[in-house]
């Protein structure tokens, strides 16, 4: 007679509950970092608006806007310096994105930058309604790796 003990091989076991969080947490803390450094790559920095002559001063500093629809450009770098990934343990779950700064509009630019909309600005003194039309940048990261995802749960456990 064969003797298999059949609790041994639940799920709710404390080895595999642990080898399977211990799998998780890994392949979704590389696909982390896949999208994070993927939409990392994806924002350039901004191209002067004129081109300088050989040999003289730049005086116009004034920087291009990138095309809507495309991902936007990098004038300071802190958008690009602020994307992060964390695994969740509760949701079990991978978080990616830029982290909401203070500053420009009170840390909206991100969400702004990502999916457009209106925001209120504050140009020279006057107050004005301004229309942000969607730079994304998360999103298109997010779907040029997911077809990686598969391969990366694989050998996970």
């Amino acid at each position: 007679m064969i003797n298999i003990k059949m609790k041994s091989m639940f799920f709710d076991r404390a080895t595999v509950i642990s080898k399977v969080d211990a799998g998780t947490r890994k392949v979704l803390s590389r696909f982390g970092a896949y999208v994070r450094t993927t939409a990392k790559q994806s924002i350039k920095n901004a191209p002067f608006m004129q081109k300088k002559k050989r040999g003289e001063e730049r005086t116009n500093f004034r920087r291009g806007v990138s095309k809507p629809g495309q991902p936007p450009y990098s004038r300071s770098g802190l958008l690009k310096k602020f994307i992060y990934f964390g695994y969740d343990p509760t949701q079990r779950s991978v978080v990616i994105g830029p982290e909401r700064l203070s500053g420009w509009n009170k840390g909206k630019a991100p969400a702004l930058l990502e999916y457009g909309g209106t925001t209120q600005s504050n140009l020279r003194g006057k107050k004005r309604i301004v229309s942000i039309a969607a730079r994304p940048y998360m999103g298109p990261a997010f779907e040029k790796e997911k077809p990686k995802l598969p391969a990366m749960w694989r050998n996970s456990i």
